[in-house]
């Protein structure tokens, strides 16, 4: 991913308020992120931990995603989960379900859409083997590249986009 600035970042979003927009608190570590190793750029804003936000690459420039982090999370550390954007396997405290109100009008009326993904959205670095899940001794053995595991990712994150964006 090429790196974005904050200003890119900001204008990037389709399904909250400019307000919102402007509101949101980037990562803490902005002015460190490892842009190269970096698909899409996901975080849990530092000012309001039930918010999360995703900015992906798009055809029209970068296209941002609000989400809501539910506010109890029931998980048990025996059982475990599977991100829907990468695959990787976690304890199940690891993978929270997120949710997106939709784009445009049916949002602001209260629709959303929901996925499963990493807790700390970091699916580029759990792909790429950088981070490892926590409480996992073993990663799940695949028979695809790299390039494949990063299309995978990159499909089903364009699959949730395109959810919600569609009018």
């Amino acid at each position: 991913m090429e790196p974005l600035t904050e200003k890119q970042i900001r204008s990037s979003f389709v399904n909250c308020t400019k307000g919102e927009a402007a509101r949101l608190r980037l990562p803490l570590d902005f002015a460190e992120l490892p842009w190269e190793d970096l698909d899409f750029l996901g975080w849990v804003d530092p000012g309001a931990p039930l918010r999360a936000h995703l900015v992906l690459p798009a055809s029209q420039g970068p296209l941002g995603i609000s989400l809501r982090v539910p506010s109890v999370n029931r998980t048990s550390a025996l059982k475990s989960s599977l991100c829907q954007i990468c695959l990787t396997g976690h304890a199940s405290s690891g993978v929270t379900l997120l949710a997106a109100p939709l784009a445009g009008a049916r949002g602001r009326e209260g629709n959303t859409v929901g996925i499963y993904v990493c807790a700390d959205l970091a699916c580029p670095l759990y792909v790429r083997g950088k981070r490892q899940p926590k409480l996992r001794t073993a990663r799940y053995e695949e028979s695809l590249t790299l390039d494949e595991r990063l299309a995978r990712m990159t499909d089903n994150l364009d699959s949730f986009a395109a959810r919600v964006t569609a009018a």
